[in-house]
Formats: structure tokens, sequence, C-alpha cells
């Protein structure tokens, strides 16, 4: 039991802290998405309660001030100027009043219009930067799909006419950030739902079948503008939680306490289909679709342990294994995609049922990468930071008794010898790469300066090119040349 201290995770802590029964979540401070957007709402109201007692504050304040600087000015005659003039001020108060109050009004939050957004995003054009926009061919696909399913339902057409001026509205929300995109969202899901629920009275599977394809079509739709936005941290997020995993690549299967024994070929294949499904995660447009992926991962997980203890996984198995899959699958953008579940999936599905148990899981498994320590894998602070460090690697031979002291010793020295010999290299390469940096610049001095030297020369003593040599010259007057010869005949 010692040895899962560090991993062992208590059921109820998956449980909201309020103690309604659904499942929490770390993004929501261990709260479910219904007990989040209540405390939210609370304290947003709170806020502007004390920011409306602020502006009433400083508005009486400037009042009295007001007051007591044309208290001396009531002994002029000019009084109906003055009144009018007050009143003038007066009304431009309250106008900023007014103001403070629209500013601080969560009106921002309210779905878009329903009666007029059908008609006018079918008839009036987008601004440039959504008329420029072509559809992706992934978006045609999910609003063919939603009309065939929606001609089976009745009043589809206005749930259509709803969802599609809702995902154009969004678009000039773009530069809200992602908890204001996800409560517009969530507020639509809320308002949409609680209109099913009163048309299929006591059909709440034919209402959630119908949010999943509400969900399915908005979210293919809002994909490339609410996942990842620019305005959040998620990018940094993913860089850091990859960078961690691959820091802790020398963890094994036994440090985890994993029940897992990949020898066994059935085994060895479920662990390669979880790390697949959870990779393929982020291949995947709609929430629903990568809970999918997760749930089928957390199956998969389960049936490697079932065959390896040839018994039912418990959930103090299923954690520490779904932790190894997450080291060893180091899933891309994986809190980006966990961050886009919890924003704009149905709340429901989050809440309850098994997407919902496994996702609430898989962000256990995060927070305990993020925070695993030596004392998680019942070694010293010491010890792990050698192996984070690269320094040692539990794969390197430990001597138990004194005979295998020495071999280890021996093989030790051999490391170090070969570390050393590899650091002697790598500065001999350096003073290579720097001495053959300096012969190319003292080259390419020696050139120039070989080039001007010659410049300088033909300077100094340019070629005459006109001078002809008095041989060629057809008037030979040259007295020194001596006669030509003559040929001479001599008798035999």
């Amino acid at each position: 039991m010692s040895q899962r201290r560090g991993i062992h995770v208590d059921q109820s802590e998956l449980l909201c802290k309020k103690g309604c029964g659904f499942y929490g979540n770390t993004a929501w401070q261990g709260l479910c998405s219904k007990c989040w957007r209540e405390e939210n709402q609370r304290e947003k109201q709170r806020q502007i309660q004390e920011d409306w007692a602020l502006a009433e504050r400083l508005q009486r304040e400037e009042e009295e001030a007001y007051a007591s600087r044309h208290q001396r000015a009531q002994s002029q005659p000019a009084i109906t100027p003055f009144n009018k003039f007050e009143e003038r001020k007066t009304k431009e108060k309250s106008s900023k009043v007014n103001t403070v109050t629209k500013f601080f009004t969560p009106s921002t939050k309210t779905p878009p219009k329903k009666d007029a957004g059908a008609a006018d995003a079918q008839s009036t054009p987008s601004s440039s930067s959504s008329a420029s926009r072509q559809p992706i061919p992934d978006s045609d696909r999910a609003t063919r799909e939603f009309i065939d399913f929606l001609k089976s339902v009745k009043s589809g057409r206005e749930i259509f006419k709803q969802c599609r001026a809702f995902t154009e509205g969004m678009v000039y929300k773009r530069d809200m950030g992602a908890d204001e995109l996800s409560e517009c969202v969530q507020d639509f899901y809320q308002n949409l739902s609680d209109r099913l629920q009163n048309q299929f009275k006591g059909s709440t599977e034919h209402v959630e079948r119908v949010m999943d394809e509400v969900e399915k079509y908005m979210m293919t739709r809002l994909y490339t503008e609410v996942f990842c936005p620019e305005t959040t941290d998620d990018e940094k997020k993913d860089l850091a939680i990859q960078k961690r995993i691959r820091d802790l690549h020398w963890v094994t299967i036994e440090m985890l306490c994993v029940p897992v024994d990949e020898e066994i070929p059935e085994v060895s294949d479920s662990v390669v289909k979880a790390i697949t499904d959870i990779i393929e995660m982020d291949s995947k447009q709609v929430p629903k679709d990568k809970l999918a992926c997760i749930t089928r991962c957390s199956k998969h997980i389960f049936n490697a342990i079932k065959v390896s203890k040839k018994e039912a996984a418990s959930a103090d198995d299923f954690l520490p294994t779904l932790i190894y899959i997450v080291l060893k699958a180091n899933p891309p953008r994986l809190q980006s995609n966990i961050q886009y579940i919890t924003r704009f999936c149905n709340p429901s599905r989050l809440m309850t049922g098994e997407d919902g148990y496994y996702f609430t899981n898989l962000c256990c498994a995060v927070a305990f990468i993020e925070k695993l320590d030596g004392q998680s894998l019942n070694m010293s602070s010491e010890e792990f930071e050698l192996y984070m460090s690269g320094q040692a690697s539990p794969n390197w031979p430990r001597p138990t008794t004194a005979s295998s002291s020495s071999a280890g010793s021996a093989a030790l020295t051999q490391v170090h010898s070969s570390l050393d010999l590899l650091t002697g290299l790598g500065e001999r390469q350096e003073r290579v790469v720097e001495k053959a940096r300096q012969l190319e610049s003292d080259l390419i001095d020696w050139t120039d300066e070989v080039e001007q030297k010659v410049q300088s020369a033909l300077e100094s003593f340019p070629l005459d090119t006109q001078t002809s040599s008095a041989i060629d010259s057809e008037n030979v007057e040259n007295e020194l040349l001596p006669p030509p010869l003559q040929p001479q005949v001599f008798a035999g």
C-alpha cells in the first residue's frame, strides 16, 4: 500500500466539491459544470454590485463637491441660466451612470437574436473577414447531415435556423476571451435543451440525441475559431506538458505500480490501441468524438489490466495505467484538447456517465504528471533530480552485493570515461570549427588584399597599348641592324 500512496486517488475526489453527485473538473476548481456556472454567475453578480456601489459613491461624492463649489454662487443675479446649466450637468452625470451600468451588465452573455438572426444571415452578406472565409468540406458535410437529421424532428426547421444564426453570430465574437465564448455556447446549449425538454416531455433520450447533433453541427463549424484561441495560453501549456512528459521518459511501469504485463500479446495489443486512441483524439473536431477516443482508450486499459491480473480491474489500477499510457503516448496538444472539451462539450455528458468518468480521470492523470515528484515514485528528491537532468538512469546497473559492487563500479567508470571522451571530442570539434572559420576569414582578407595590390599596380603603371615595335613597322630606319644574309653556293 505504501507504494501507491503517491498515485492513489479516492473516487470521492473525482466528484464535485459541492456534493451534488456529478463529476468535477480541475479546470473548474473541482466543481461540476453546473455548480461552476452558478458559482461564476454569483461571483460576477457580486462584482457587478460592487462596481455599481463604487459608481454610486463616486457620483455622490461628485455631486457633493459640485454642490459645495456652487453654494457660494447663490447670491448671483443670473439664476435662471444657472438652473439650466445645473440641469444639463445632472443629465450628463445620469447618462454617465447609465453608461457605467451598461458596461457592467453582462449583456454580451445573452445569445444572439433568434428572430431576425436567421433571416439576416440568409439575406445579408457577412463582414469582409467572414465573407472571404470559404466553408471547409467537413463543415458542409456536417450541415447536410444535420439537415437530414432534423427532417424527422418536430420543429427541426426552427432548430436549424437558431443554430445557424448562433454560429454565424459567433464569428463577430472571435475577439472575446475563451471563457466568454464558452459561456455563450453553454448558454445556448442550456436554453435549447430547456425548450426541447418542454417539447419532448419525458423523452430525455430524444433530447440528448438532438443535442448531440446540435453540438456536432456547431462545433464543426466553429472549430477553427474556438479551438486553442489566441486569447488563451493553451499553446504554451501544450508545450510545457509535452516537455514535461519528455523529461519523464525514464519512468518505468514498475515505478507507477501498473498491474500490466506487456509480455502477453493481448495485453501489448491493448496498450498499443490505447496509445493510438489517445493520440487520435487530436484529429477530431467535435467534443463528443474526442471523448469517444478517451473512452475507447480507457476500455483498452481496463482490458489490459483484466488480462494481466486475470480478474476485474479496479479504479486504483486504472489511474496509474492511464498515467503510464499518457507518458508513453505524449499526445499532441493535450491541454488544448482538454480545455476544448471542458469549454464546449455538452455539460450533461461531462457530469455523468462513463465519458464524464474517464475524462475526469484523464484530467487527474495530467495533473499528477505536472506535479510528479520523487515522493510520488517512492524515491529521494536527489535521485529524482538526477533522473530528470539525465545524469542518471534507472536502467543503469545497481550493485547489490560486494561481488557485484566492483563490476558495477567498473561499468560506471567505463561510462564516465566514455562521457569524458565524448566531452573531449566535442571540445576538439568546436576548436576545429573555430579555426576553420578563422582560416576562411583569413583567406577572404588575403584575397581582398591581393586584389587591392594588383589594382594599385595597374593604376600606377598603366599599359601603353598604342606603341608599336620597330620590327613590325613598314619603314625600318635603324642603321644598327645587320644586313640580311645572302644565300651562297659552294662547289662540290
